[in-house]
C-alpha cells in the first residue's frame, strides 16, 4: 500500500509541525507588528491616512506614532513571551480597532456600497482576522508553557477538540 510506505514520513512531519507551529506562529505575528509598528514610528507607513480618516477625532501626528509603539511593544512582547495574557488582550483589542474602518469608512472599504466586494483598503482589513485568529492560537498555549514552567507536565497535546 502507498499510503503505510509514507506513514513514516508524514509522522516525521507531523511531529516537527507539532513542536514549532505555534512559536513560528508567535515569532512571524511578532515580526510584523514589529515591522508595521516602525513603519508608523518612522512616518513610512502607507497607511497614515487610512488610520488617521479613521479615527479623526483624534490628531494623528501623535496618534500614528504612539499606534506604531503600541505596536513594536506588542510585537517585541511576542517574541519574548513576556505578559501573553495582557499582550494578547490588548493585540486582540487592536486587531478590533482595525475593523472600524469597516464602519466609519465603508466606501473606502467596499467596492460600490457591496461588502462582499473589498477594495485594497478592505482587504488589508479583512486579512486581520487572519491575524486575530493566529493570537487566539497562541493564546490557547499560554498555561502549557507556565505547567512546564513549574515543573509539571504540559497538558494534552493541543487538539481541535481540547484546546
Amino acid at each position: 500500500m502507498q499510503m503505510s510506505r509514507l506513514t513514516p514520513i508524514d509522522d516525521t512531519i507531523i511531529s516537527f509541525l507539532r513542536r514549532w507551529s505555534i512559536t513560528v506562529l508567535r515569532l512571524s505575528v511578532g515580526v510584523v507588528f514589529i515591522w508595521f509598528g516602525a513603519l508608523k514610528v518612522f512616518d513610512v507607513t502607507p497607511v497614515s491616512d487610512l488610520v488617521a480618516d479613521t479615527v479623526y477625532w483624534v490628531d494623528p501626528d501623535w496618534f500614528v506614532p504612539l499606534l506604531g509603539v503600541f505596536e513594536i511593544v506588542v510585537g517585541a512582547s511576542l517574541l519574548a513571551r513576556w505578559a501573553l495574557r495582557v499582550v494578547l488582550s490588548l493585540f486582540a483589542l487592536q486587531m478590533a480597532g482595525t475593523f472600524l474602518v469597516l464602519i466609519v469608512q465603508p466606501e473606502v472599504a467596499f467596492q460600490e456600497g457591496n461588502p462582499l466586494l473589498l477594495t485594497v483598503e478592505g482587504e488589508f482589513v479583512i486579512k486581520n482576522l487572519v491575524l486575530l485568529s493566529a493570537g487566539m492560537v497562541v493564546g490557547a498555549t499560554v498555561r502549557r508553557r507556565e505547567a512546564v514552567a513549574r515543573g509539571g507536565s504540559a497538558p494534552s497535546e493541543a487538539t481541535f477538540t481540547n484546546v
